[in-house]
């Protein structure tokens, strides 16, 4: 069976089962295991699919997107290690921005021996400033209920009055080709704002962000320095090659 036969047969049992595994692929086409893991990654590397132990599984649909509430409760463990991490790159006196997500709510407490000024257009983040008596202005915007996040022109106005030293951004994937995405193209112009009007950028992304692509994109996987979590070497060194990539064991 040539390649393109074993792709759209891979693609096809995925649509009927969603998930599938390397039995069910190699009982379908008669290949090897090895060249059913080869066709897997070339797969994932076009965002066809998503990689589990033992097989794969559809790729979420590039225009969905969980609540705060949802995304809360995913990888904890895994964004409080990237968000330490993250923190070690703010020094005393830099004015910072801190998008509205998950994983960068998890910097905050790692911000409390720093002497920073923060800027968030994150509805979740402001009692945690408060509580932890960290200086941070709001930007204006519009209330977007699905992710807590201020967005629209004058979330964008809001942003141009402003310079920072470093800007921490959530995404909802990074991939190799596709850059920096999420689901909603207001959402990811205010992201894009942001990290131009920064001297340096930081994506704080968990493991399973990676290869995965969303509809609206905020900037090329270049444009911004990757904290992530978890990858195998081979996803490691492709990230690399693109781009200032630091992972955190978990």
């Amino acid at each position: 069976m040539l390649t393109t036969e074993r792709h759209n047969t891979i693609l096809n049992l995925l649509q009927d089962k969603q998930t599938i595994t390397l039995q069910d692929i190699i009982d379908k086409t008669n290949a090897s295991e090895s060249t059913i893991r080869r066709d897997l990654s070339a797969l994932e590397n076009k965002g066809e699919l998503t990689r589990i132990h033992g097989g794969a599984t559809l790729t979420e649909r590039k225009r969905k997107e969980y609540s705060i509430t949802e995304k809360s409760a995913k990888n904890i463990h895994e964004k409080r290690a990237i968000a330490k991490h993250a923190a070690s790159f703010v020094n005393d006196g830099d004015c910072i921005f801190l998008d509205a997500g998950t994983t960068t709510l998890q910097l905050i407490p790692f911000l409390l021996d720093k002497d920073v000024a923060v800027v968030t257009n994150g509805l979740t983040h402001l009692d945690t400033f408060i509580e932890n008596d960290i200086q941070a202005y709001l930007t204006g915007g519009l209330i977007k209920p699905k992710t807590s996040a201020l967005i629209g022109p004058q979330a964008i106005q809001s942003l141009e009055h402003y310079r920072f030293d470093k800007c921490f951004l959530g995404v909802n994937g990074y991939h190799i080709s596709y850059g920096y995405t999420t689901p909603d193209p207001e959402e990811a112009h205010v992201k894009y704002t942001a990290s131009t009007l920064a001297k340096e950028t930081y994506v704080l992304a968990d493991r399973a962000k990676y290869n995965q692509i969303s509809f609206a994109k905020i900037c090329n996987l270049p444009d911004a320095a990757l904290v992530t979590s978890n990858l195998e070497e081979n996803e490691l060194q492709l990230l690399a090659e693109r781009t200032d990539v630091t992972e955190v064991s978990t």
